[in-house]
């Protein structure tokens, strides 16, 4: 039986978390700020001749693919984000996923055929996606910091395994910021334009959406949650492979020295969503060259 099978049938989340919680907090800690695991955008840039990688490793029970028909416990090994900094008010971002692993719990018929290196799993690079992000306005006493993102999902999936969809996707976000004492509220509207994959010329215009709250707890130690996802615009049912997806996140962002650790549980929001899950990371940022005008 698969690995994952396993893992999802003995994790009690109940029991589980309180100990990981337990486990960071003892670590030694010093502060910094960092995106993971949050999916909502802060409106923060990177500072110029930086660059900041990221990692991680997630794990989704019970992940559904409307378009291939399979459903299981989804691993992805290598969740990777790539920032760097320009100027004062732009970052470049490279995200994406270096392997993905599905172990098929069910399969239903699906629209598209299907090439699988084995009967009870799959596997896959993740869709890539390449963005710019751009500070407008920094934060005041009484004004919010404002920015947007404009990128593109790039079609770095192979469809026949049956996770991704190799499609070319384009977004834009309105990006919003604000620190209330030791809270920092990040919020994020957009439109998301994804290509039905089934249905020639054919696209469906997505509402993108995420709010986000980082509470500082002392200088070492970050608590965080989000709402995250996109929704369906069209009146009905979505076109096969852009259905609406939810995520709400709980978790932790600990810092250690060039190090910045970060874990949360997650729940899914929608029918197409994972039942639930756990991601963890870290962070490393570093100054590889100083501006001319530094």
């Amino acid at each position: 039986m698969p690995s994952t099978v396993r893992l999802s049938k003995h994790i009690n989340w109940i029991k589980t978390w309180p100990m990981l919680i337990a486990l960071l907090v003892a670590w030694p800690l010093s502060a910094a700020a960092q995106q993971r695991p949050l999916l909502t955008e802060e409106v923060e840039v990177v500072d110029p001749g930086t660059v900041r990688l990221e990692i991680g490793f997630d794990f989704f029970q019970n992940q559904r693919f409307a378009l291939s028909g399979l459903r299981g416990d989804l691993t992805n090994i290598g969740v990777i984000g790539l920032t760097f900094g320009f100027a004062p008010n732009v970052e470049l971002q490279i995200q994406g996923v270096l392997q993905q692993f599905l172990s098929i719990n069910e399969r239903e018929p699906g629209a598209i055929p299907l090439d699988l290196p084995r009967v009870n799993s799959t596997n896959d690079v993740g869709d890539f996606s390449v963005s710019a992000k751009f500070l407008v306005r920094r934060e005041t006493r009484r004004a919010p910091a404002i920015g947007f993102r404009v990128g593109a999902g790039l079609p770095t999936s192979n469809q026949a395994r049956g996770i991704g969809v190799n499609q070319t996707n384009y977004f834009t976000t309105l990006l919003v910021g604000k620190h209330v004492g030791r809270l920092n509220l990040s919020g994020n509207i957009g439109l998301g334009i994804f290509p039905a994959p089934v249905e020639p010329f054919s696209q469906n215009d997505m509402l993108l959406y995420g709010l986000a709250g980082t509470y500082r707890l002392n200088k070492w130690l970050d608590l965080l949650g989000e709402v995250n996802g996109r929704a369906n615009t069209r009146s009905g049912n979505a076109p096969l492979g852009t259905e609406s997806q939810g995520q709400a996140r709980l978790g932790l962002q600990l810092h250690t020295g060039a190090l910045h650790w970060d874990i949360a549980a997650i729940k899914g929001l929608t029918r197409h969503s994972p039942r639930g899950g756990i991601s963890f990371g870290l962070t490393y940022q570093t100054k590889v060259f100083r501006p001319v005008n530094q």
